[in-house]
């Protein structure tokens, strides 16, 4: 557990604010759990990140937001006999990348990305779960992290992630020496850039997948096509 981030976590954490840190270790109403909004960092040891996943903040579900960017706890299956999962066509972003990677893979053209058109593809060798896809994710060195690792409610969303900033600034200050590429998502990920330097990290930056757009861009296509995260 925490293989190689032990340190690094605990100096992050002890840039946070006194009284958000008191926040954090008494109560009980924000999601993930105290036990969980650290899962990204369990299941992916320090020494094989590649690149670092911002989403913008958990899931505002309890039973999805499970302490990884992007990967939702309430999604079991990823296909169904009819496509996409039930799960999966109500979770508008993750519906988007799987269509993304699905043209990534040539499986589909972006002309047709239908629940006929996914019912039809050969699914021998794919993965059919959200756990598989967040280790097929973690295969390829993406550490799934959010700006924001808890939720409140939306109002409060602002607020959660500028606490947030110290912890990722220093986070991102301890990984430079061999630094990540940064895979931004939306507009709160796109704004670590105007909070503090980047520099000397890579960063890749693409609409939040709740857009449409999503599917057919370009850079996601070449970037998340080449890891091949719904091979087997």
């Amino acid at each position: 557990m925490y293989s190689g981030w032990e340190k690094i976590l605990q100096e992050s954490y002890q840039k946070l604010d006194l009284s958000y840190q008191a926040f954090l270790e008494k109560d009980t109403m924000y999601f993930p759990s105290k036990v969980n909004y650290f899962n990204a960092f369990k299941t992916l040891p320090r020494s094989e990140v590649k690149y670092i996943l911002f989403g913008q903040d958990p899931y505002p579900r309890k039973e999805s937001a499970i302490g990884y960017a992007f990967i939702d706890g309430k999604v079991e299956y990823l296909f169904s006999e009819k496509g996409l999962s039930k799960e999966v066509n109500r979770a508008t972003s993750l519906r988007n990348f799987i269509k993304m990677a699905l043209v990534a893979r040539g499986d589909l053209n972006t002309e047709d990305v239908s629940q006929e058109a996914i019912l039809k593809i050969d699914k021998n060798n794919l993965i059919s779960s959200i756990e598989q896809l967040r280790i097929n994710f973690e295969k390829n060195g993406v550490l799934l992290l959010n700006t924001a690792l808890v939720f409140t409610d939306k109002k409060s969303s602002p607020r959660h992630i500028k606490a947030w900033n110290p912890f990722v600034e220093h986070l991102l200050h301890s990984l430079k020496e061999n630094a990540p590429k940064l895979i931004l998502f939306g507009t709160h990920a796109k704004e670590l850039k105007n909070r503090f330097s980047l520099q000397p990290f890579e960063t890749i930056e693409l609409e939040h997948p709740y857009n449409h757009s999503f599917i057919s861009n370009p850079t996601a296509l070449n970037l998340f096509g080449s890891m091949n995260l719904l091979e087997k």
